[in-house]
């Protein structure tokens, strides 16, 4: 049988309770057991309520679960870190740096050279495709190019895990579709674990080599597992993406 060790993330029966005005309990996390692979791409797939950004905080190490224990490379998690890089939906960048001085704020934090951690920020910011944006600032940016920064500075720390969570609900839907497709690409090129949160089921199934779906009721708990055995690049009209698209919706349909 396989330990935690042998996994980059386990999440072992985590359960959440938050306890509001004092005596007010509301439940949003039941019984999750998960384990995540290295270099994997794990999707967390579920509607609003559904616990799915709780349990990605659970792994961040910003909150803590009621119950259960998460493992990141064998060690339980206490806390946050900087072998997890976060990118949330809202994009959090420092308005009074330029998209530089954003990306490389993490390696000057850890006390990084300045011409070592220009060049951290420098590979990361090309790897997103905002070179020559360096000296800009993000009120002069799109909503995606700001998300590009983000996860460029999330990167530019060199962490071990990934967490974005619905890092393109505030984009329109061309623009969140060539985000995707660059996620995918920036995944390839690194090859780090990653885990995503969405309610988008055409997201899931063309970023993730596994979804886990969640009900849509709180709290949330585990309602199925998906491998998803298409190449990569992926087409939302390929015949086997439609069907499993079709297959995730009816089940979906049934938790709602």
């Amino acid at each position: 049988m396989e330990t935690s060790q042998e996994y980059k993330i386990d999440c072992q029966h985590i359960s959440k309770t938050f306890v509001q005005k004092g005596t007010q309990r509301v439940h949003v996390l039941e019984d999750i057991s998960v384990n995540v692979k290295n270099n994997e791409f794990l999707v967390i797939l579920g509607p609003g309520q559904s616990g799915k950004s709780t349990l990605l905080r659970i792994i961040a190490g910003l909150e803590t679960p009621s119950e259960g224990n998460v493992y990141l490379d064998g060690k339980e998690v206490s806390g946050p870190g900087a072998d997890r890089g976060l990118v949330f939906q809202s994009y959090m960048l420092f308005p009074w740096k330029t998209v530089l001085g954003n990306v490389e704020l993490g390696p000057k934090l850890r006390g990084i050279s300045k011409n070592e951690r220009r060049e951290v920020a420098q590979h990361y910011i090309d790897l997103v495709g905002l070179k020559g944006f360096e000296n800009h600032y993000p009120h002069q940016l799109s909503g995606g190019m700001k998300q590009r920064v983000g996860i460029a500075r999330a990167y530019s720390n060199n962490p071990e895990l990934m967490l974005l969570d619905e890092p393109f609900g505030q984009l329109d839907a061309q623009t969140r579709y060539f985000m995707e497709k660059e996620t995918a690409r920036i995944w390839e090129t690194e090859k780090r674990t990653v885990l995503f949160v969405t309610n988008n089921i055409e997201e899931a199934i063309f970023l993730g080599d596994r979804i886990l779906s969640l009900q849509g009721k709180l709290p949330g708990r585990m309602h199925a597992m998906y491998e998803v055995h298409l190449p990569r690049p992926r087409e939302h009209t390929e015949m086997k993406f439609l069907e499993l698209r079709q297959k995730i919706t009816d089940a979906s349909e049934l938790t709602l």
